[in-house]
Parts: structure tokens; C-alpha cells; sequence
């Protein structure tokens, strides 16, 4: 469940080409901004950007954070990202939300041509629709004054943009629909495609996300704790719902303890891979400044039933695995959390990514966009890559280039029940020395094993594990240098994280 204070704030809009720049403040969101500041905005003078240094990226960005800097906020103050590649650019869209200051209304868009340096463009709308509202005050409640989770989606020539509004009223959410035909607006709004209410056997109404199935039909899916993530069926013409007021059914919910979730789900993500012809629904578990982490489930069909990685219904009240992304941390860094609510897209080319917030540990108000390349195991599952994109090809390494040491980071995981109040740890999975010989063994025993045929490294580990592991070059960001990178899971669908120091 999220908790949103709001300072309502009179804004006003410069309109360019449907994308609106804000020119004052007007929403909070908890959870998003650090220690408040009271900035007032000033549009900054145009002059000639500099040559881009990736170098220049960096994991806190207090000297950019100011609503006067929003042309300089780039990967920055990115929370709940929607990806899609439109007209040869990608487009990123995202919640209202920044670090130390009371960002406007309206979802934020940036834009990249190549996944690492990213652009502000402004905002998809001028504050909170009246139809988002209005509906918010039908129900008796006041509408936040920010929107959250949005998602992108292209269907022919018509761009759809869902999005999240609620309330500080138990349950009274909603999720609403606008259009364009290009990525940068304007937008009309279509209106309510449903809502949720404390009276309503169902979950939250936010956190949309949808997929077009080969055979033409659109499903959606939403939810945020109360009763787990949901799927309703769509009108392909009109982007709401094929049947009003449905709302759906229950395909994924997690594990219980005492009666109390063991954290919440939320955040879900749908697409279909055309050559595995198989469904994959990704979830956030947890709380999103601290243990946020994704999970993976697939099936054949797209109303479900979606399987783990033990072939369990994930609609059954147990939490699922596999864990593909979770706080970690390399050494010689404060290490990074909140490390979910993901969007998934490709580049037309076969190319997956995965991207979400991370919020540093020195500071987790922090929310920075993290891009990562997503890879397939041989029997059909996503694994992320450890380090964020950084234009790395799809070139292999020898085995020679294995050997020596390497970190190493297990995603393990500690069942900790509650929300915010009780999930103050992050959890950060710590990364440990792994060191490759060139004998075929790894670590200084003989009963551990190596082999290699490229880009797949198998560690056979004493007692029993095995680790399956895809291996390329990458960026060591920590180091800002190059480096090799390995992501895999082991034989018991536990994610396994690595780069060569």
C-alpha cells in the first residue's frame, strides 16, 4: 500500500507541442521525495550541452534536484518507469514524484536513443485530469494530487497512456486512459476504464500494465496489496474495459504469515515472447523504498494460470520464485534498494531490457533509472544482468578471460511481513569473492568445477548446486570501468550475480 501526502499548489503550464513544462510545484509523494524543500521554478537558459560522459551519471544528484533543473534530471527522480520504443526513440513515462522537492502533476516523459543518456522532455498532462479526480470525489474521497504507475502501450497508429490516480481513502483508486498519435502528446482523455473501493471484493485499482496477444486481444493487469494482482479483459477498439464494470480475477497473490501478507505485491508486468510463445508476468514484492525486488512467473495463456520456477500456481498464497532483481551491493559501494515496480520491452531486434528505480543506500530518496539487458536461460527464463546498459554488445569472451577472481552476489531473501513500519532493512544482498582456476576449478577446492561454452559458465558446486550462468562484457558501474559480467540462476531457481574485479 502506498501513502501519499499531497500540498495542493497553484500550477501553471507553458504548453509545448502537448507536453507540459511546469512552471511551480504541486504534489509530494511519500516514499519519493527526501527532506522537503520549498523550490521555486525558473525555466533554465538554453545553452549548448555538453559532449555526454557516462561518467557523468551519477548515484545522487542533489545538485540537480531543485524543480528549476528539470531539464537536467535524465535518469533521475524516476520512479514506477513505462519503456516503449516509439518512432525509433524510447520513451520513458513515470510517476510524480522527486527527491527534496514537490514535483508537478501529470507524469513525467524522458526520452533516450540508446537506453543511457536520457532526456527530459516535460510532463503528458497539465496536473491531475478532472475525469481522475471527479471520480476520486464520487467516491467520497480527495483525489492526490500526483499520478502514479503509468503505462505506454502502441496499438496501430494510436498511442494509449494508462495511468494510476488515488486517495487517501481506503481503496479508492483508479485507473484512467489517455491518447496521442505521437509519444510527446497532446493527449485526450478517454476516460475511467475502472475503479476499486473498500466496499469491493478486489484488489487496488493502480498499476496497470497490458499485452496485445497474437490473436488480437488486449488484457490488463493491476493490483497493489488487498487481494493481489488482477487481469480484465479489454475492448481492443477502445482500450476500456470489453465488459463495464468488470473487474476481473485474481491470476497472482504471495505468501502469509500469521495471517499478515508477508509484504506487498504490486507493480506488475506483462509481455509475450513470440519465440518462446509463452507469457511472462513480472511482480514487485515488498516496499518500495527498501526490500522492492521482482519476481517472474509464466504460463501459456494470458488470463493464466502463471507457473514458478517449481511449477506452482502463482495465484496460490505462497511467495514465488524465481527472484531475478533484489537490493545488492558490490564492494566499495553503499549498495542499491528498491529495485522493482519493472518495465520490460525489447528494441525490435531481439534485444530484451528490464528496467525500474534503484535508490542508492547512502540516501534511498534517491530514485535513479536503471536499464539492464534481460537474457533467457535455455529452458525459458529471464534472467537481468548485474550492471546497468551501457551500449555493451552481444559479443562472448573466451574461457581464458574467466579465470581469476570475481564478486559474486547471491539473491537470497529474507521473509520479513509487514509494510513500510516493519520492512526497514533493505536486505542488500552482498557480493563475496568467487575465484576461477585455470585448472577447472573455482574457489580452492577440487570438488568445485567449471565449464565453459560460450556464453554459458557452469559452476558445479560441492554438495549439489549448480549455477547456469550467461557471460559477456558489461560495465563495472561501481568502477565506471569494463568489465565481465554473469547472471544466471542455480538449480534451485536462485539468482546468481557476478562481475570480474
Amino acid at each position: 500500500m502506498r501513502i501519499l501526502k499531497t500540498i495542493s499548489i497553484l500550477v501553471k503550464a507553458l504548453i509545448i507541442p502537448g507536453i507540459f513544462i511546469l512552471t511551480s510545484p504541486s504534489c509530494k509523494k511519500a516514499g519519493g521525495g527526501g527532506p522537503g524543500s520549498t523550490d521555486t521554478v525558473g525555466r533554465p537558459p538554453v545553452t549548448t550541452p555538453p559532449v555526454f560522459n557516462i561518467n557523468s551519471i551519477e548515484d545522487e544528484y542533489a545538485d540537480v534536484a531543485a524543480l528549476s533543473d528539470y531539464a537536467n534530471w535524465g535518469p533521475y527522480n524516476v520512479h514506477d518507469p513505462s519503456i516503449k520504443k516509439i518512432n525509433g526513440e524510447y520513451y520513458c513515462y513515470s510517476t510524480d514524484v522527486a527527491f527534496g522537492a514537490t514535483p508537478p502533476a501529470g507524469i513525467q516523459v524522458r526520452k533516450s536513443a540508446d537506453l543511457v543518456q536520457w532526456s527530459f522532455v516535460g510532463w503528458a498532462f497539465n496536473g491531475v485530469p478532472s475525469v481522475a479526480s471527479q471520480y476520486i470525489s464520487s467516491g467520497g474521497g480527495t483525489a492526490n494530487n500526483a499520478l502514479w504507475a503509468p503505462y505506454i502501450i502502441q496499438v496501430g497508429s494510436e498511442l494509449r497512456l494508462y495511468y494510476s490516480i488515488s486517495s487517501a481513502t481506503c481503496k479508492l483508486s483508479a485507473i484512467a486512459l489517455a491518447t496521442a498519435t505521437n509519444p510527446e502528446g497532446p493527449w485526450t482523455q478517454k476516460g475511467i476504464v475502472l475503479g476499486s473501493a473498500c466496499n469491493l471484493a478486489m484488489t487496488n485499482a493502480i498499476d496497470p500494465t497490458v499485452v496485445i496477444t497474437p490473436g488480437g486481444q488486449h488484457w490488463m493487469y493491476y493490483g497493489s496489496a488487498y487481494d493481489g494482482i488482477y487481469i480484465v479483459q479489454l475492448d481492443p477498439a477502445t482500450g476500456l474495459t470489453l465488459h463495464p464494470g468488470d473487474v476481473g480475477k485474481r491470476i497472482a497473490n504471495r505468501g502469509f504469515t500469521n495471517g499478515q501478507y508477508n509484504g506487498n505485491i504490486e507493480g506488475a508486468e506483462i509481455i509475450y515472447h513470440p519465440q518462446l510463445k509463452k507469457y511472462f508476468l513480472f511482480i514487485a514484492y515488498d516496499w518500495l523504498e527498501t526490500k522492492y525486488n521482482v519476481r517472474v512467473a509464466r504460463g501459456d495463456n494470458p488470463d493464466g494460470p502463471f507457473y514458478d520456477y517449481n511449477g506452482t500456481d502463482v495465484n496460490t498464497n505462497i511467495d514465488h520464485i524465481p527472484m531475478i532483481i533484489a537490493p545488492y551491493q558490490f564492494s566499495g559501494h553503499g549498495g542499491w534498494q528498491g529495485t522493482a515496480h519493472c518495465t520490460v520491452f525489447d528494441d525490435g531486434a531481439g534485444h530484451y531490457f528490464i528496467a525500474h528505480q534503484g535508490r542508492p543506500g547512502v540516501d534511498f530518496y534517491y530514485m535513479d533509472l536503471h536499464v539492464r539487458k534481460l537474457f533467457w536461460t535455455p529452458d525459458g527464463w529471464p534472467v537481468a544482468s548485474p550492471e546497468r546498459y551501457a551500449w555493451e554488445g552481444d559479443s562472448t569472451v573466451t574461457a581464458a578471460v574467466l579465470t581469476g577472481d570475481w564478486e559474486q552476489i547471491d539473491l537470497g531473501y529474507q521473509v520479513v511481513p509487514g509494510y513500510q513500519a516493519e520492512q526497514v532493512s533493505p536486505d542488500l544482498q552482498v557480493a563475496v569473492t568467487l575465484s576461477v582456476a585455470a585448472d577447472g576449478t573455482f574457489n580452492g577446492s577440487s570438488s568445485n568445477k567449471w565449464s565453459y561454452t560460450a556464453p554459458w559458465l557452469t559452476l558445479s558446486w560441492n554438495g549439489g548446486r549448480t549455477d547456469q550462468l550467461f557471460v559477456q562484457p558489461g560495465r563495472d558501474w561501481e568502477n565506471k570501468k569494463s568489465t565481465i559480467i554473469f547472471t544466471g540462476l542455480n538449480n534451485t531457481g536462485m539468482a546468481v550475480w557476478g562481475k570480474k574485479k
